[in-house]
């Protein structure tokens, strides 16, 4: 990653460049990341704002709706002019002018199975600026997927929560909620109210926790739900854990790729019988030396994936692991992408957790 900037650049993000935990390194990391904001509305707007100003490089906003006057009480990246006009487009422009360095993409069309791992699989960080469960338990699966951190939020008349998920091996979205309420229990905006406001401060939490993951500082909101009353000021933060019985999400019902998976007690008894699989490790270097399996061929980090690839043989059966499954899936589909035998490789269900619950205790769970 290059350092330098421009001096237009030390100029526009000059009060980004005397902080130590940023500073010119950090700042040109802002450059090079991607984000990908789900909705450009409430919550969005704030935080695509803020995003563009921070000089994030590559900024996608996906919404299917159009500029309603109701939404200009709080969607503060629209105006009056652009009524009946595509949000992601009028939050494109917006973003231009804020930033003309930036690449803001407008994605016009609904989230959706059908092509939710394509387009998130473009970009670092996925934040969440929707009204309805149906399309966060999407994001969350389709995240859990490809190994992709992502920030929750939500807002309820004068409340509002905020998370970050699948960062660092934590908790998804499905640990803390396994199922989505009855409809009736889950009005969205329209139907319950909200104080115009409050979408400003949670969609800019939920920007400053994409910031933070992009650069690597700070304690994230990662296994913590941030609660907020605006009527009395009060937060609260309730910690979570990921469930270790849940299985690993490992394709969505519209994907066209179905990845294959083994189970650990399956891998072992196949192994005893002869088979000699590649074996690949995508977790770090701390997590090796917590818990590792004795037959692993070769470990790298699953971001590095793409530029080790040559050490991985393309002639012979892969199997990836990690902590619980999530971000090997998203190394067999990168693989199977990049053009290694779909039926060849294959993600060893649960990781390392489901090897300690199944075949041997002693390895350690972490």
């Amino acid at each position: 990653m290059a350092d330098h900037l421009s001096d237009e650049e030390r100029e526009r993000y000059a009060r980004h460049l005397v902080l130590p935990l940023v500073g010119e390194s950090g700042q040109a990391r802002l450059l090079e990341s991607s984000v990908l904001v789900v909705g450009a509305g409430g919550l969005g707007s704030p935080a695509l704002l803020y995003l563009a100003a921070a000089g994030v490089g590559k900024i996608g906003i996906i919404d299917h709706d159009s500029v309603d006057i109701s939404n200009l009480q709080r969607q503060v990246i629209h105006v009056s002019s652009e009524i009946g006009e595509a949000k992601a487009e009028s939050a494109s422009r917006r973003l231009y002018e804020l930033n003309g360095d930036g690449q803001f993409l407008p994605i016009v069309e609904r989230l959706t199975e059908t092509n939710a791992l394509s387009i998130i699989s473009e970009y670092d960080v996925v934040i969440d600026g929707t009204d309805n469960f149906e399309s966060r338990y999407l994001i969350g699966d389709a995240c859990e997927i490809l190994g992709k951190p992502w920030v929750f939020g939500s807002v309820h008349r004068f409340e509002g929560q905020v998370s970050t998920f699948n960062h660092d091996g934590g908790p998804n979205y499905r640990d803390l909620f396994p199922e989505p309420p009855p409809p009736e229990l889950a009005p969205n905006c329209a139907e319950a109210g909200v104080l115009g406001v409050l979408p400003g401060l949670v969609g800019t939490i939920q920007a400053t926790e994409a910031l933070k993951i992009i650069l690597d500082i700070g304690d994230s909101l990662n296994g913590k739900l941030l609660a907020i009353d605006s009527l009395t000021m009060i937060t609260r933060v309730l910690t979570f854990n990921r469930n270790s019985e849940r299985a690993t999400v490992t394709a969505l019902e519209g994907d066209p790729m179905q990845m294959k998976s083994i189970s650990p007690l399956d891998f072992v008894s196949k192994k005893n019988s002869g088979w000699t699989p590649f074996l690949l490790d995508v977790r770090s270097e701390r997590e090796e030396g917590i818990a590792s399996l004795d037959a692993t061929d070769l470990r790298i980090t699953h971001t590095s994936v793409p530029e080790r690839i040559s050490e991985i043989p393309s002639d012979r059966d892969i199997v990836v692991y990690c902590r619980t499954g999530g971000r090997s899936a998203a190394v067999v589909r990168f693989l199977v992408q990049s053009g290694w035998d779909q039926e060849r490789v294959l993600n060893l269900d649960g990781g390392i957790h489901l090897w300690s619950d199944t075949v041997d205790s002693d390895i350690v769970k972490y």
